[in-house]
């Protein structure tokens, strides 16, 4: 008798087991599977797959698009569809291609997979600007070009010199630092990832904290519709616009390892999900129609 309640102990307790087991990977499944959901009023369709770790997007003037595959240790690149959808590697050999940004007559990429230079892409050539260490964002307003690194504790926000090629470190110090845009009131935002905030980059050196209590904040882009933060989580992240007002909106939910977002010139934004391989398109609400009055 003992004996068989024991037995019965032993499958009650298997059987148990067996349904958390099935239950939790039923649960991943469904973070990884659940199709993203747009905000009301807005679509989103998928543009661009089999893209491997998407992260960086610059669109160019003929229509192309120039996606980073952020792979490590050589593997990374940076690669070209354009308008056809013809896909060509520009630059290989890559740690973590992390960065882009527009400059004039070509494009300046960064390497988050370790020691390695900040560079110009132009006229076909590649020339090294600057060594970083993980430099991930980059802006570049024309006299100046941007750069923060993401390490822990010891990274640095670089401003770079074009005119003198002289490289200046404006912060030090910093912790996981990712994302780096300028605003259209002229400030210059970076991400904290691991403490959830954004902070603006002051002549004081206080850096006051403007956006907080965010989850793992990366890629940023500032427009007229205000602060748009993509959350580099794995499961369930966000694309989340700020507002003129400091209104939160989440644009996107479900999202795995979303990256960069950029406007797509044609009034809706494209965004990199890393996670996924892939390349969304996010298409704002049609505008209201106004009636044409017939004249008498």
């Amino acid at each position: 008798m003992v004996q068989v309640l024991r037995m019965r102990g032993v499958r009650i307790l298997l059987g148990t087991t067996a349904a958390v087991v099935v239950g939790a990977l039923g649960f991943f499944a469904w973070q990884s599977f659940y199709p993203v959901q747009a905000s009301q009023g807005w679509q989103v369709k998928v543009l661009h797959t089999s893209i491997a770790k998407a992260a960086s997007l610059l669109p160019l003037a003929d229509g192309s698009l120039l996606v980073s595959r952020e792979l490590d240790d050589g593997r990374g690149s940076i690669l070209k569809i354009t308008a056809q959808g013809d896909r060509v590697v520009l630059v290989e050999g890559l740690s973590k291609p992390d960065g882009m940004v527009a400059v004039e007559g070509g494009w300046v990429f960064s390497q988050e997979g370790g020691r390695a230079p900040v560079s110009l892409q132009r006229d076909g050539q590649v020339t090294p600007l600057f060594e970083g260490e993980s430099v991930q964002g980059l802006w570049n307003d024309g006299d100046y070009l941007y750069a923060i690194e993401d390490r822990r504790g010891n990274g640095r926000l670089m401003r770079y010199h074009w005119h003198t090629g002289q490289l200046d470190v404006l912060r030090s110090g910093l912790s996981e630092t990712e994302g780096l845009t300028r605003c259209n009131d002229g400030r210059l935002l970076y991400t904290e990832k691991a403490e959830g905030r954004i902070r603006a980059l002051s002549d004081d050196g206080q850096d006051p904290i403007v956006v907080d209590n965010l989850r793992n904040p990366t890629f940023l882009m500032c427009d007229q519709r205000g602060l748009w933060i993509s959350e580099d989580s794995t499961h369930r992240a966000r694309l989340l616009r700020i507002d003129g007002e400091g209104q939160r909106h989440t644009m996107l939910t479900f999202l795995k390892a979303p990256q960069a977002i950029v406007a797509d010139g044609k009034g809706g934004y494209l965004l990199a999900e890393g996670g996924r391989n892939r390349v969304l398109q996010l298409t704002p609400p049609a505008e209201p129609q106004t009636a044409q009055v017939e004249p008498r």
